[in-house]
């Protein structure tokens, strides 16, 4: 698959579908070390998270970038996400083709700022990609 222009709902469902199991596997261990595990419980937070949007942008690796556009929608920041925490060590960069503008973003990272998400940044990001998925996509 070399580039994608339009993805089948039922893909798309699964994908949610997995997200949606991966938030819900999180809830439940979090409920379980409820109070136990407070700095333990943070710490795998953020990592849980910032690991699903790697997961989240990969569903979607093939997806064609003129489709995406460049305007700095939630395709986008999720590509710039992806790639800071895997090429710049957790810390927000930037794409010189993207207009990423943090105060429209739904994370509302600058570059140089520290990715660390919680399950509440991760759901409204998520949600924000799908809805771009569903109206560029499908």
């Amino acid at each position: 698959m070399l580039a994608v222009n339009k993805y089948p709902a039922d893909y798309v469902a699964g994908c949610r579908a997995r997200i949606v199991a991966q938030i819900n596997a999180y809830d439940a261990l979090a409920g379980e070390i409820a109070g136990a595990g407070g700095a333990a419980l943070a710490a795998f937070e953020a990592e849980f998270f910032a690991n699903l949007v790697l997961v989240l942008d990969n569903c979607f690796v093939h997806r064609t970038r003129a489709v995406e556009g460049k305007d700095g929608n939630a395709l986008n920041e999720v590509r710039v996400v992806g790639a800071s925490l895997l090429q710049n060590g957790g810390v927000m960069g930037s794409d010189k083709t993207i207009r990423l503008d943090p105060a429209r973003s739904v994370l509302k990272l600058a570059p140089g700022d520290r990715i660390a998400l919680t399950q509440a940044d991760f759901v409204r990001l998520a949600d924000a990609f799908f809805a771009e998925i569903d109206a560029r996509f499908t």
